[in-house]
């Protein structure tokens, strides 16, 4: 006779009915009904309807007791709500009239079905985060982005596809960008493009992510800082009245991007008139992980240091990305002093070379670069140094202290590529958004390279309303 899940039998399943289906065969004899239900002639499972009817409610009770010792301690095969429609499908196959008679009748007393109800383990619950527990500094430069002719190009003497810094001849371009074109506003500069997709990547909260930069008291200003509000990124600006707001013109053409950045206020951040104040310094406190381009070494080294040995002297996290060659050729005293509160170094295969000639490694192996860049000094020995080094559509690389790994990019169709300017920044807001939750570093590559494939499908750093990461 096939084993059957006993109703009656709580949260035991199976093992609970193997109890009753042994006291069963020890009451009666082989071949019969057993002796414990003499009085009723429905099949033995319907028969448990009838056993308060016939008058062994004793029996019953005796039953549920030992089925409750019995029960093992395991998680019930019961989901939520199956047990209710099991007996509901009893219930009807008891009825031999097609299940036109009530549940409740004579025949089939009312059954009273509670449901054990089983929490959400700890392995699948979903981690919540609190607001500001990333925490990132740099220079904010508000993306201007349009379409314009070769005309436009000519007269400020732009290539198609190029970056370079404003100069005295690029002064009215910005103006002039913004009046005779159709023009997009995004949040920009390095750091708060990677926030900022950390922040998409996350979601829920808003504001998880905090920004500190500076900016000017202008029109674009309060255009960057509704652009940052509406990325829900928790920016809390300097602002200065001295220079204007740090502009970047995206001058686009068919394929081409020419990119013009005017630093300008971002260059103008004061520690002691902003980070200092103990309402900022508070963010910087609540937060558990830190990011910093090594752009902002340019800006104000000594913000850097303050923050940085703050997350070491608290066992948190501070992150670092070489940013560009020239940040290891001419900044490389600032950038050792901070290094050795380096938790991630971030970095592409360009600055990783450039870096490791400044450091005198001899060697051009990108794999053997980040294996000594993770042997340097380091602080806090309670947190061993991770370097990641991105290569474009090769292998990114990440040493650890026992190895180094090669980790695949995701291959995407080349007619999908739009703009690769900022897949750098995407890819450390991917790794960002996963390392807050304190997940494996196979995990935080993962979400890099996601973050990175979405990025280059479109012009600048932007994306979708939610992403598809799981």
């Amino acid at each position: 006779m096939p084993l059957q899940r006993d109703p009656f039998a709580g949260a035991g399943g199976f093992e609970a009915a193997r109890t009753a289906a042994s006291l069963k065969r020890a009451v009666a004899p082989s071949g019969r009904r057993p002796a414990l239900f003499p009085f009723c002639s429905c099949p033995p499972r319907v028969s448990q309807w009838r056993r308060r009817e016939a008058g062994i409610g004793r029996w019953r009770g005796l039953l549920l007791l030992l089925f409750s010792l019995g029960r093992p301690s395991v998680e019930p095969l019961w989901g939520e709500g199956e047990r209710e429609r099991e007996a509901e499908r009893l219930d009807v196959a008891c009825r031999g009239d097609g299940g036109r008679r009530s549940l409740g009748s004579p025949c089939c007393p009312p059954v009273r079905f509670e449901p054990r109800r089983i929490p959400p383990s700890d392995s699948t619950a979903m981690p919540t985060l609190s607001e500001n527990v990333l925490f990132g500094m740099g220079n904010p430069l508000l993306d201007i982005c349009a379409v314009v002719d070769k005309d436009f190009l000519d007269k400020y003497g732009l290539k198609p596809n190029d970056q370079i810094l404003a100069e005295e001849k690029h002064k009215e371009l910005f103006e002039e960008l913004v009046k005779k074109f159709k023009v997009e506003y995004h949040a920009g500069g390095s750091t708060q493009n990677s926030v900022k997709v950390a922040q998409w990547m996350i979601q829920s909260p808003y504001k998880a992510a905090t920004f500190f930069g500076c900016i000017g008291t202008d029109m674009f200003g309060a255009i960057l800082k509704k652009k940052a509000e509406e990325a829900h990124v928790d920016a809390h600006y300097y602002e200065q009245s001295e220079e204007p707001t740090g502009t970047c013109a995206a001058c686009i053409t068919s394929d081409n991007r020419s990119l013009v950045a005017n630093l300008a206020a971002a260059n103008c951040y004061k520690k002691e008139k902003h980070l200092d104040i103990e309402k900022n310094w508070n963010l910087v406190e609540k937060a558990q992980v830190y990011y910093i381009a090594g752009f902002f070494l340019t800006v104000s080294p000594e913000s850097i240091l303050k923050v940085a040995s703050q997350a070491s002297a608290n066992n948190k996290i501070f992150t670092l990305n070489l940013s560009a060659p020239f940040i290891s050729q001419f900044y490389k005293e600032p950038m050792m002093k901070v290094l050795p509160y380096v938790d991630v170094l971030f970095g592409n295969e360009t600055e990783a070379a450039t870096f490791a000639r400044a450091q005198g490694f001899e060697t051009e192996d990108i794999k053997e670069i980040a294996r000594k860049a993770q042997a340097l000094p380091k602080a806090n020995l309670k947190r061993q140094r991770v370097v990641v080094f991105t290569q474009g559509k090769e292998d990114t690389i990440m040493a650890t202290e026992n190895e180094v790994r090669a980790f695949p990019v995701l291959i995407s169709d080349q007619s999908e590529i739009v703009d690769t300017n900022g897949a750098g920044d995407a890819f450390v807001g991917g790794f960002l958004s996963q390392l807050v939750y304190d997940r494996p570093l196979t995990e935080c590559i993962r979400a890099g390279h996601y973050a990175a494939s979405v990025i280059i499908k479109r012009s600048g750093c932007t994306f979708p309303e939610k992403p598809d990461f799981h």
